[in-house]
């Protein structure tokens, strides 16, 4: 399921491929309307039906409904989404809400009285807000009958890979999960993760949102056939979770079908598109198409290739996570998978390397404010004793001083 407002890039990609690796799996994407859905991380992704179809039966009645983080999950835009949510569920649907997404499950009715988990940061506004459903953390995933809730972002992969587990067998599930990877999973590994909370060392993740002026801006080449996971890694690493820079898919076409039949809308080369610092090309590990290739060097762009590098025992976040450490700091790479809820152990990140960019835009910004204030307050000053040195209009040698004076004074006014 995906939202038509914005759902997250890897709780929709990544689950989908893990789904679509299975010959026992038929997968889809639906939503509210067939338009152009935009995902974190700047693509948008065309639903192959709305909801509407499955409901007459044109469309199969799904076993399992993912159900991503959305932009606004108790909102009224959502109200078809959680509706439909709730339909499915009497219906028999098992139901895996990823990351936030389980904020949509509540809000749908779907988990009331029921065990669930979601992305560590959101625990304690959840269990304010939806007191009804007994909340945990600290897991990987949580599973209460029909429905499996998952901690942050990357966490739905393995949610999916349990589900695979249970609807096509621990062979099927063992196969997927060994070719994708994902760090310290195994069949029969345990679900506890340790708790995440926020703390000190988490500031460049808040300057990096609040303050995303003259970050880097990154091209991102999407090649038919790319991994879902792969893309998700890219979306996500370099700007839907770090907030590090801005990223702007691109394709030969504008648009891109992934290995597994996803329709992804990107902007075509050869139109014209902001500065790019760099251009990355994911998933790709040989040659890269050659549109792309002269379009990259008529910006004077080499494609680069963080995939080129992966280990066969990598999952697709870690070529990603360690480019951004290269150009970012070990830190910021470090906080985008504490974000991600992802491991980093296996990457051997210092946790070095502060980012300058935001927390000097935060610097000139404070002290802006500061000198914007006593600058205030030294105009409010000079213009009481003006009042206090002009005639009255009408009267003395400038008539109009007191008005020219009041005038000048509207202007700066915002």
């Amino acid at each position: 399921m995906v939202s038509n407002a914005g759902s997250v890039s890897a709780d929709v990609l990544a689950p989908y491929e893990v789904f679509a690796r299975s010959e026992r799996f038929a997968v889809y994407t639906v939503a509210a309307r067939r338009i152009p859905s935009p995902l974190s991380g700047g693509v948008h992704l065309l639903p192959d039906y709305i909801l509407d179809e499955v409901g007459t039966g044109a469309v199969p009645e799904p076993d399992v409904v993912v159900v991503p983080a959305v932009v606004d999950p108790t909102g009224t835009a959502e109200k078809p989404l959680r509706e439909w949510i709730a339909v499915r569920s009497r219906h028999g649907s098992r139901l895996l809400g990823v990351c936030a997404g389980s904020e949509l499950l509540a809000a749908a009715g779907v988990l009331d009285n029921r065990r669930a988990t979601s992305f560590w940061a959101n625990i304690g506004s959840l269990k304010r807000n939806h007191p009804e459903v007994r909340w945990q953390s600290g897991e990987r995933y949580v599973e209460d009958g029909s429905i499996t809730t998952t901690a942050g972002i990357t966490s739905g992969t393995v949610g999916a890979l349990r589900l695979v587990e249970r609807l096509a067998g621990a062979d099927e599930a063992r196969r997927i999960g060994g070719a994708l990877r994902y760090p310290g999973w195994s069949l029969d590994g345990p679900t506890a993760i340790t708790p995440n909370r926020l703390d000190l060392s988490d500031l460049p993740y808040a300057l990096n949102a609040a303050f995303p002026w003259l970050r880097p801006t990154i091209g991102i080449g999407l090649e038919e056939g790319v991994g879902e996971i792969d893309a998700a890694a890219a979306f996500e690493v370099y700007s839907g979770v770090s907030f590090s820079s801005r990223a702007i898919p691109i394709s030969a076409t504008g648009t891109v079908t992934t290995r597994h039949g996803m329709v992804l809308l990107t902007e075509p080369a050869g139109t014209a598109v902001p500065r790019l610092d760099r251009f990355v090309v994911p998933g790709v590990d040989g040659d890269v198409t050659p549109t792309l290739v002269r379009w990259a060097s008529g910006r004077g762009l080499t494609p680069e290739l963080p995939g080129g590098g992966r280990r066969d025992d990598e999952f697709g976040f870690d070529p990603m996570l360690r480019d951004l450490a290269t150009h970012a700091g070990d830190l910021t790479a470090r906080i985008t998978a504490k974000f991600s809820e992802y491991p980093v152990g296996q990457l051997r990140l210092s946790g070095a390397g502060w980012p300058w960019r935001s927390t000097v835009i935060f610097a000139l910004a404070l002290s802006g404010s500061a000198g914007a204030g006593m600058l205030t307050v030294a105009l409010g000053s000079r213009t009481r004793l003006g009042r206090a040195a002009v005639p009255p209009a009408g009267r003395g040698p400038f008539p109009a001083a007191g008005e020219a004076t009041r005038e000048r004074r509207d202007e700066r006014l915002p």
